[in-house]
């Protein structure tokens, strides 16, 4: 029998090798909650995330202040936004009225036996839809029109694809159409552990009393995710840094003048080391100016809004992103734009561009829808300010001031530009 010697070499190899595979599935995992703050065990990364659950759990306890469950049934990351004011968050194609179906349902399924129907889950809610502070607000609910067969299918799928429910039979589309159920049903199992961590909040509604709960709607959101804060030097650093990592992990770039006197001074203070810490764990590049600083995510993976993209809204909102930083370059004071004078600029770039973007854009005034979509894009990447039909352009925007755009082949993908800030 051969029997080979492992060396003290080989085994610091072996050991290194060891580590980095450690530290990359933890990044794995701490990216995946980010993205996927309520995880189904299904999920291609929770093995990561199960495997990785005390160290992760300690990271965000740590760095964001965020707690984390993990079990054999899913993980929930119990974010908590570090700005309520900030609008531009929330689900995709959600106006209030699918919100408060979603709150409906959750409500019905929580009182729902393991299995439900679409139809019966429909005819619950409308039930509830029927309370009479509901109505006192304007809010109706029935299954009779295809607009809230529509919203309801929505809402179905929201859960979905939060695994609080399970597609066991049927589809949700023909629903739409059918109008009483009797041709087009689902049936769904639903996922009691995944429902319970739908509500992220510190402290849950209902847990108020009528009379003691708060009237508007500021101070609702607040009373919500209002947590501890020790009374000393320490905790009160510790909140400012809890909520600087919040910022930085969730939103695109922080602007230093953004912030109040004293979370500005701890961010300018501790901005470089914070900046590492994050990066080193979540696999991200930061990008530090005199104006703030942002953690990029070079693989574009790491984000719900991505620029560039492709499309005929994705061109037009690079277009519309490179002239106002071309504006902002030229002259800060003079940067400022209306919404009428984006949506001109759109109109003279359909001439140039206009065979490589869809039809539907180039019939006269589909400019001004164009515009609507790219300013409200680079709104929510807090690259420009909108106020009272102006256009403000913010700093970062200056990374797209690239010079001439070039319109390449189909098969090719735009380069990503790889500074934040103007040098």
């Amino acid at each position: 029998m051969n029997i080979r010697v492992v060396s003290r070499q080989d085994s610091q190899r072996i050991g290194d090798l060891q580590k980095a595979q450690q530290h990359d599935e933890f990044s794995r995992g701490l990216r995946a909650l980010l993205m996927r703050p309520l995880m189904a065990a299904g999920h291609e990364d929770f093995s990561a995330v199960r495997r990785q659950a005390e160290r992760l759990r300690e990271w965000f306890a740590r760095e964001t202040g965020w707690p984390l469950h993990v079990d054999r049934e899913g993980a929930r990351l119990f974010k908590r936004p570090a700005n309520l004011s900030d609008d531009t968050r929330g689900i995709p194609s959600y106006d209030k009225r699918r919100y408060v179906l979603l709150c409906l349902a959750c409500a019905v399924l929580e009182r729902a036996d393991p299995q439900i129907t679409l139809q019966l889950l429909g005819e619950r809610v409308m039930q509830w839809a029927s309370e009479a502070t509901l109505q006192s607000r304007g809010f109706e609910f029935t299954l009779r029109t295809a607009a809230d067969r529509r919203d309801l299918v929505a809402v179905c799928r929201t859960l979905l694809e939060q695994g609080v429910l399970q597609r066991v039979a049927g589809e949700e589309e023909g629903f739409i159409h059918d109008g009483n159920g009797a041709q087009h049903d689902a049936l769904y199992d639903v996922q009691r552990r995944m429902l319970a961590g739908m509500l992220a909040a510190v402290r849950g509604p209902s847990t108020w009393r009528s009379e003691d709960s708060p009237i508007e709607f500021e101070d609702r959101l607040r009373s919500l995710v209002v947590e501890h804060q020790v009374e000393s030097e320490q905790g009160r650093r510790d909140a400012l840094r809890h909520h600087l990592a919040r910022r930085l992990l969730d939103d695109p770039v922080i602007y230093t003048a953004s912030l109040d006197p004293d979370a500005q001074a701890y961010f300018i203070n501790q901005r470089g080391t914070m900046a590492s810490r994050l990066c080193e764990a979540a696999a991200l590049t930061a990008e530090q100016r005199a104006e703030g600083l942002a953690l990029t995510d070079e693989s574009g993976q790491l984000t719900d809004v991505s620029m560039p993209a492709e499309g005929t809204e994705a061109h037009a909102t690079l277009l519309v992103a490179e002239h106002l930083a071309q504006r902002l370059r030229l002259d800060p004071r003079t940067a400022d734009a209306t919404d009428e004078a984006i949506a001109a600029f759109l109109r003279g770039a359909v001439e140039r561009y206009g065979r490589y973007w869809r039809k539907s854009v180039r019939e006269p005034g589909a400019e001004r829808e164009l515009a609507d979509i790219a300013l409200d894009k680079l709104y929510k990447l807090q690259l420009v300010h909108r106020e009272k039909g102006w256009i403000h352009p913010r700093p970062a925007i200056a990374r797209f001031a690239l010079g001439e755009t070039q319109v390449r082949p189909p098969t090719s993908r735009p380069g990503r530009p790889d500074t934040l800030f103007d040098e």
